[in-house]
């Protein structure tokens, strides 16, 4: 399968089709575990190369997409994750430059140290094997996520969602062509080659092929993801992301930072759905930090105590705490202190990314002691949630569970370890 492919024809078995998937991605992964770094990084420019050099195809296919996306009556947010435009296919080129300049995360040493019988243990980064990931709108993914599965040593089968189908296609291709320009099997990153549902389906219940399943999307992906694997699975919930305007908070700094949280990128799973504000900031700044997200074109929706400070607030209901609006929408309520804005946090939050506005250092540690969210930030907006923005080059998801990997899933966490033991004829007594 290539990115070549054209649509998604019906007549597809999608159980064989997958199987096949899975056994070349297995046999892919056995090659990849030991091919050397300096191959998997060649593949990475290699791609980068295909991807600026294919921008016209790229943003045709895009084009594409975009009218289906129309159709189909997307959002203008959603339009918004779906659309390429030539700064962000550049964008995508310079994330897989970025990830190959990386450190090699394979074959690092974690821990190391001899036993008083002398044997020596090694505890060694190794691959994962093969990952399955499933993802919406968002066809940039594509690069970001076979790159860092590559860059890894592992294996990828890749399930864009419907509405970036010929997007997904020809950075998949330019993708290819860099592992046969460094010598690697094509087979090491795959495309689903169907629209049909029913791959998540299989892919989901894939035991002994794919070895983790990583979903990047809405609630309903992710749900389903979670109700029907058979494999594991890096969970990554909505990003209900909160920001807490502390009464010490600097009000310059508080303004800049709330209207990028909510504005900069609706559509990304960083983007603030709630505002929390110190009764005393907002009896001091909270009418001009409303009029400024208000005239930016965002709808406020908040309780009694917000309502009062402008009349354009829209009231909230009970649905609008914890919900992921993922548009120009924004949820406000006014606390009495910063244990009241981590009760409410840990009431309706999905442990994805907060932050606190505060020059105060003793609450900025309370939020951050008592909130568990994968990412707590002081005085920085909630959009920093990303993996190159990390300095991962870029990411794959942000996980919000608390198993293997949490916040952004880059290189480094689609590795697993094994043990390595020496010793010298070494006998148990």
């Amino acid at each position: 399968m290539d990115g070549s492919i054209a649509d998604d024809a019906k007549t597809l078995d999608v159980p064989a089709v997958m199987a096949d998937l899975g056994r070349r991605a297995k046999a892919a992964a056995a090659e990849l575990a030991y091919a050397p770094a300096s191959a998997r990084d060649a593949a990475l420019r290699a791609a980068a190369e295909a991807i600026e050099t294919r921008e016209a195809e790229i943003l045709a296919a895009n084009a594409r997409d975009m009218a289906f996306g129309r159709e189909k009556g997307l959002s203008e947010a959603m339009l918004d994750r779906l659309l390429l435009t030539a700064p962000r296919v550049a964008a995508m080129a310079q994330g897989l430059r970025e990830v190959a300049a990386q450190e090699d995360p394979v074959g690092r040493v974690l821990e190391e140290w001899t036993r008083p019988n002398g044997l020596r243990f090694r505890k060694v980064a190794t691959p994962l094997g093969v990952i399955g990931v499933i993802y919406e709108s968002r066809p940039n993914v594509t690069a970001d996520a076979g790159g860092l599965c590559l860059k890894s040593g592992n294996a990828a089968i890749l399930r864009g969602g419907s509405e970036s189908f010929h997007s997904a296609g020809a950075i998949h291709a330019c993708l290819q062509e860099g592992l046969r320009a460094a010598g690697l099997p094509a087979d090491a990153i795959q495309r689903v080659p169907t629209r049909d549902r029913a791959a998540v389906g299989e892919m989901l219940t894939m035991q002994g092929a794919i070895d983790v399943i990583i979903p990047r999307g809405g609630k309903g992906l992710v749900g389903r993801v979670q109700a029907e694997a058979r494999v594991p699975v890096f969970a990554h919930l909505e990003g209900i992301c909160h920001v807490y305007a502390d009464a010490a908070a600097d009000p310059e700094k508080a303004r800049r930072v709330i209207l990028n949280a909510k504005t900069r990128r609706t559509g990304i799973c960083g983007s603030a759905e709630c505002l929390l504000m110190h009764r005393d900031y907002a009896a001091g700044q909270g009418a001009a930090t409303l009029a400024m997200l208000i005239d930016a074109g965002v709808e406020i929706r908040g309780d009694a105590a917000v309502q009062a400070l402008d009349p354009r607030v829209v009231p909230a209901s009970e649905a609008d705490w914890g919900r992921e609006f993922l548009d120009m929408i924004l949820a406000a309520r006014v606390v009495d202190d910063v244990d009241a804005a981590i009760a409410h946090i840990q009431a309706h939050g999905s442990q994805h990314t907060e932050a606190v506005l505060t020059e105060d250092d003793a609450v900025a540690e309370r939020f951050f002691a008592r909130l568990d969210s994968a990412i707590l930030l002081r005085n920085a907006s909630t959009q920093f949630a990303d993996g190159g923005e990390f300095g991962f080059g870029a990411e794959i998801g942000i996980a919000t569970g608390k198993m293997h990997a949490r916040g952004p899933v880059g290189a480094k966490q689609l590795t697993s370890f094994k043990y390595l033991v020496e010793g010298d004829g070494t006998t148990r007594p």
